[in-house]
């Protein structure tokens, strides 16, 4: 799958495209799969609550964010793949999630299982779109944006959060 042009995502978009190498996507979604596993795996069970100031997201709703996202963006590129342009791609308040769902009280192996899930669907579809499905723009509220765009994004995005746990929450 081509990397994306410019005109295909929104310019915020660009910082998790440059933490992405243009070639080899596969390679890339597998790689961040498995290493996003292995980190999270790593960390003690007793940081896994822990936030770095009152206002911001333990390290296990960190990882949720990940997981919500990453459903979003699928559903975003199965409407991109099938090439459906009526249908209106919103942005999600990812805020108003992390305020929704409560993951004090549950182990890390099972939001790794259910990451593994979410991104297990999100490759498949991959697997079996065409190029040109892959660069077909979708109908973005505030911007047009391609499946393959989201599945580069998604890598960046991934690798974006796990810097920011090891910079903020596990400096110590």
């Amino acid at each position: 799958m081509k990397f994306p042009r410019k005109e295909e995502y929104y310019p915020g978009y660009q910082q998790y495209l440059d933490l992405t190498e243009e070639d080899g996507f596969f390679e890339q979604f597998d790689h961040v799969t498995n290493e996003t596993v292995t980190f999270f795996r790593s960390i003690d069970d007793d940081k896994l609550d822990y936030r770095y100031a009152a206002d911001k997201w333990t390290i296990k709703e960190v990882f949720m964010h990940i997981i919500d996202t990453e459903r979003g963006f699928s559903y975003r590129a199965i409407v991109c793949i099938r090439m459906d342009d009526k249908t209106p791609l919103y942005a999600m308040d990812e805020d108003a999630y992390a305020k929704n769902v409560d993951v004090s009280d549950r182990s890390i192996e099972s939001m790794i299982r259910e990451f593994k899930t979410v991104r297990e669907g999100f490759r498949i579809l991959f697997e079996h779109c065409t190029e040109e499905q892959s660069s077909f723009l979708g109908n973005h509220m505030e911007y047009n944006i391609t499946a393959r765009a989201l599945g580069y994004i998604s890598i960046g995005h991934t690798k974006h959060h796990i810097n920011i746990v090891k910079e903020r929450y596990l400096t110590e």
